[in-house]
């Protein structure tokens, strides 16, 4: 179990820059409320490309630390595979985007909740990914259940889970760049 949390807390950077991506779109979402969903769906598009690829950097030092690294493989490549999927058909409907990004949300939720049990094995009181998990899920299931609410109501939604949703992989990655150094001392 250290070796997986030396594993993630090595790439913590990893973790605050997509939560600092996250940050960015969001506050793009409040600050211009009223861009096209084109502009939404690039936007998104850009996003999921971004996330995922870094999630399969991460499950690359995984991999290299000896742990499986499928949880991130699949994380990195539904997210790349979204975006492509935004950036090749841009014209899909609202309706179509909103279930993709709420398919997709719920099932990184569910993942970072999976793992924010396996790291507080290691880590004591973490409970930021474990919230990240949680936002997720609220909003994939929001997004599903109410996908014919407006326009400028879900661009609000949107933004606001990035907000909270990157704010917390930004508090994790630092809290696991503080415990990078204690772990390498526990795995020597």
């Amino acid at each position: 179990m250290v070796s997986i949390a030396k594993a993630v807390t090595d790439k913590w950077w990893h973790f605050v820059l997509d939560g600092v991506l996250a940050i960015i779109f969001g506050a793009m979402a409040w600050v211009w409320p009223g861009p096209t969903v084109y502009t939404l769906v690039v936007l998104f598009g850009a996003y999921s490309l971004v996330g995922g690829v870094i999630r399969l950097f991460t499950a690359d030092n995984a991999r290299r630390e000896g742990q499986s690294p499928w949880l991130f493989v699949f994380q990195g490549l539904l997210g790349i595979a979204t975006g492509i999927i935004v950036f090749v058909w841009p014209g899909i409907s609202g309706l179509a985007l909103l279930y993709v990004i709420g398919f997709s949300a719920v099932f990184m939720g569910t993942s970072e909740i999976v793992a924010a049990i396996s790291l507080r094995k290691v880590i004591t009181n973490e409970w930021f990914l474990g919230l990240s998990g949680v936002a997720s899920i609220v909003f994939g299931l929001l997004v599903a259940i109410f996908p014919g609410s407006g326009a400028l109501a879900l661009v609000w939604a949107i933004g606001l889970y990035a907000i909270v949703f990157g704010a917390s992989l930004v508090a994790l990655g630092l809290r696991l760049h503080g415990m990078d150094q204690r772990l390498t001392k526990v795995a020597a």
